[in-house]
């Protein structure tokens, strides 16, 4: 007899308030240099954590940015958040790099549009960053521009994408 083994692609996923003793692990994942690169639109220095959690901590107070941590089988994972930019409401994610790859990033975003219901809502990623575009995509989001924009993680101008859900 042949034994079938199964391999649970998502996590069990679960998405919290953020709070302060989630930044410092929010710190090492933002931190991580390739990680960086793929996000190519971060902080003008990753790796200066007082400067990473005094934003953390001035977001958290904002009543305009909704941030939710993601724990995947009960540890954190990453972040979700949406913010008010230009008038529109835009939503972001940062997953640990050690969780790319099992599909934590659609499941903890597609859980977030339940809580966040305005719409259209706006994304933004590297046009190169292929894995966020193919999130957004799975969440029913669409490419509607693309822009340039000064990338802190490279340095320099890149292109970046502009994607768009209309409907809940």
């Amino acid at each position: 007899m042949t034994e079938i083994l199964t391999r649970r692609i998502v996590p069990d996923l679960v998405l919290r308030d953020a709070t302060q003793a989630d930044i410092p692990i929010f710190f090492e994942y933002e931190s991580d240099p390739q990680a960086v690169h793929m996000a190519a639109f971060t902080a003008k220095d990753p790796a200066d954590r007082a400067a990473h959690t005094a934003h953390w901590v001035k977001i958290m107070a904002l009543a305009s940015v909704k941030i939710k941590t993601i724990l995947a089988d009960g540890v954190v994972v990453g972040s979700v958040l949406s913010y008010e930019d230009e008038g529109h409401t835009e939503v972001s994610y940062w997953i640990g790099r050690p969780y790319w790859g099992r599909g934590i990033a659609t499941a903890a975003l597609k859980a977030f549009m339940e809580f966040q219901t305005v719409r259209p809502l706006y994304a933004r990623a590297a046009k190169d960053n292929l894995a966020s575009i193919r999130v957004l995509q799975k969440c029913g989001f669409a490419i509607t521009a693309e822009e340039q924009g000064f990338a802190n993680a490279r340095g320099q101008e890149i292109a970046e994408l502009v994607l768009v859900i209309q409907t809940v």
